[in-house]
């Protein structure tokens, strides 16, 4: 059976069916056999908060199997040796993998290359040289990179970043910070965003620039990890750069044209997040369901009581529309549409419906719910966090009324 009334294509459930078989045969033992290092966090980061040598390790593996068997890089483009199978395919697989893997953030994201950790579109922009020294590595999963774009005064309005890139002789001097780079502790290079001709970018009419920076450069420094719900490490940092020497070369699309990559990579995580949400939400579901049919209180089972069963069948709605959402996004990105009310309807009510049916399920659960052993928390705790990422909830009703008012009316 299916909630769906219309097929995916073939080639899709294809790829979603062995991205499946390859979770279940080489994920899921992993866990399993790594599951002291993902639940204590004394294994899982350092002194520092940053992932420990043993967990880094693990999640390279896990990219370079995926990579191995084809799908690490399957929806990257073309251009960069990908498989380019475009935004429904992206859409579908992550939806399939989170609701098999739920609450197993730490290993998740490196299973299909994420648009700001690995191989994806951003690099089509990167020149001869830069992929020549940074993409058969990335490709093959041996490496990583991260997007830095927020700064410490610029979140929702990325064009309020600060940091500067000065011309030298040779190419650009940059300085500045930048806060909230997701995969900043461990990867190995850096698309930074920065402001090159500051009366353009003053007037919003440009004038911001990206390049390619390896995280080992001279003044490029991981000033601290950015620790989220009280967790002893984190994923997320807060770089400093200091006079960081960078040439032609390491420039990404056209001088004072960045914002325009900043936006498509935002687009992206749009997609990825919208996925990851339903996925997770409804991995939660399934477990509250099977719960309240075997947990038994005065005298009947707890899927006899409204209180319990109502909330649950609200969850599945928002859920069964979320997924709907999505699946409509991403075709539409495919068709070529910018798709930019849909996309942001699309994230803004997934994450919103995921993280409830997060909720519910643990207060289905009782005090099992909160324990680490469900993973139910660790995935309340993503869902929390995207509903944030990407775009706020607010930034994005803003773009939807935007398009509303300048007569994007079909719904």
């Amino acid at each position: 059976m299916t909630g769906v009334a219309f097929g995916l294509p073939e080639e899709v459930t294809d790829v979603r069916d062995g991205v499946l078989r390859f979770v279940e045969a080489q994920i899921v033992p992993r866990i399993e056999l790594n599951r002291a290092l993902i639940e204590d966090q004394r294994l899982l980061y350092d002194e520092c908060g940053r992932y420990s040598t043993e967990a880094r390790a693990l999640i390279q593996e896990i990219r370079m199997l995926s990579a191995q068997a084809g799908f690490y890089t399957m929806c990257a483009p073309a251009e960069i040796g990908g498989g380019n199978l475009g935004h429904l395919t992206y859409y579908v697989a992550w939806e399939a993998i989170y609701r098999r893997l739920g609450g197993q953030g730490v290993i998740i994201p490196w299973v299909i290359a994420h648009w700001a950790f690995g191989p994806s579109r951003l690099l089509t922009m990167a020149t001869a040289e830069a992929r020549e020294r940074c993409l058969a590595d990335m490709m093959a999963g041996k490496t990583s990179m991260c997007f830095g774009l927020s700064e410490p005064g610029a979140g929702s309005d990325a064009s309020m970043i600060k940091t500067r890139a000065v011309k030298t002789g040779a190419g650009w001097r940059i300085s500045g910070r930048k806060l909230w780079t997701t995969n900043a502790p461990t990867a190995d290079w850096c698309i930074v965003f920065v402001v090159t001709d500051g009366e353009k970018a003053g007037r919003k009419a440009g004038g911001i620039s990206a390049f390619l920076v390896p995280t080992n450069s001279k003044g490029f420094v991981v000033e601290s990890v950015v620790r989220l719900f009280g967790h002893a490490g984190g994923h997320e940092g807060a770089l400093v750069l200091e006079d960081v020497e960078v040439e032609p070369w390491q420039l990404v699309g056209e001088i004072n044209q960045g914002f325009k990559i900043a936006l498509y990579g935002v687009s992206l995580g749009r997609v990825y997040n919208s996925a990851r949400a339903v996925g997770q939400g409804r991995w939660a579901l399934e477990m509250a369901i099977d719960y309240a049919k075997q947990r038994e209180a005065f005298g009947a089972k707890i899927a006899e009581y409204q209180g319990i069963s109502f909330p649950l069948a609200e969850v599945a709605t928002e859920l069964h529309a979320a997924h709907l959402m999505g699946l409509n996004a991403a075709m539409l990105l495919d068709r070529g549409e910018k798709a930019l009310k849909e996309l942001s309807m699309a994230k803004s009510y997934s994450v919103q419906a995921g993280f409830r049916a997060l909720d519910r399920a643990i207060q289905t659960h009782g005090g099992m719910g909160l324990t680490n052993e469900l993973g139910l928390v660790h995935a309340w705790q993503d869902l929390r966090i995207v509903n944030i990422a990407d775009g706020t909830n607010e930034i994005l009703a803003r773009m939807i009324w935007q398009q509303l008012l300048a007569g994007d009316r079909d719904l």
